[in-house]
């Protein structure tokens, strides 16, 4: 699979699908491998061309020492992009994906749109501790899923929640950089810059999110311009709870933007 660089910082990403249609990039949560994004590749890839790349810290791509930068996440954004040779795209970004497609529409004309899955404008003030697991430590990414996913869909889909683990032990970051990750969610705001970004974007949150409150995503869309709210009854990873909803909703959003 091909890598970028930005600068010295190698960056894993992965397409599928004809490359002659509209390319749809998924920008993943603090700490978590690619893996978060399975439920909705097969949704989107086809009827657009699917790209997912590891942030910095986290997957197949490098972690260079902390603290990480939203900044530093926009510009290995654009390096993949430009070594992939795409100009526009569809952006899906969750938590801290979800501010590095903010800021990547802030300051470039590379997004078409945003759909935004449990983030919000500012950083302060979340803990996100609860979502951590020691990749090595099965039992730790095991229970540390009881902050990202409902009771009940934790209860009712185990085999899941047992490749869900297998993933993370294979993918996700160590403390090291998930703390290099975390640092850059903390330094994050740009609650009074929100009209700058001017391209639609849907907001679509749990409404039990035990860890990025749905009241900032409510905000995060009544402070955009082109900004729709959408909650969904389950927790911080919406896009695995509520799969069939959300990727209906996100074909139906991007198709023709």
């Amino acid at each position: 699979m091909p890598t970028a660089s930005n600068g010295s910082v190698s960056l894993y990403y992965e397409t599928d699908g004809d490359s002659d249609r509209e390319t749809v990039v998924f920008l993943g949560d603090a700490g978590y491998g690619a893996w978060q994004w399975g439920w909705q590749h097969a949704g989107l890839t086809g009827p657009f061309e699917t790209l997912v790349t590891d942030l910095r810290g986290a997957g197949r791509s490098d972690a260079p020492p902390g603290p990480y930068a939203v900044d530093d996440l926009v510009a290995d954004v654009q390096a993949v992009l430009a070594d992939h040779g795409t100009r526009r795209v569809h952006v899906v970004g969750a938590g801290l994906g979800g501010m590095v497609a903010l800021e990547l529409a802030r300051v470039s004309s590379r997004p078409r749109s945003l759909a935004l899955l449990g983030t919000a404008p500012v950083g302060a003030g979340l803990t996100l501790d609860p979502l951590f697991g020691a990749p090595d430590d099965p039992d730790a990414l095991e229970s540390s899923l009881a902050a990202a996913l409902s009771r009940e869909f934790l209860d009712s889909h185990p085999d899941a929640v047992e490749r869900i683990v297998d993933w993370r032990a294979a993918e996700d970051a160590p403390r090291e950089a998930w703390a290099a990750q975390v640092a850059a969610v903390e330094a994050f705001d740009v609650s009074d810059r929100l009209y700058e970004i001017d391209v639609p974007a849907l907001a679509l949150h749990g409404r039990d999110d035990a860890v990025w409150p749905i009241e900032r995503g409510r905000r995060l869309a009544e402070g955009l311009p082109r900004g729709e709210f959408v909650p969904l009854d389950g927790g911080h990873l919406i896009g695995i709870e509520r799969s069939r909803a959300v990727n209906d909703r996100l074909a139906g959003f991007f198709d023709g933007r």
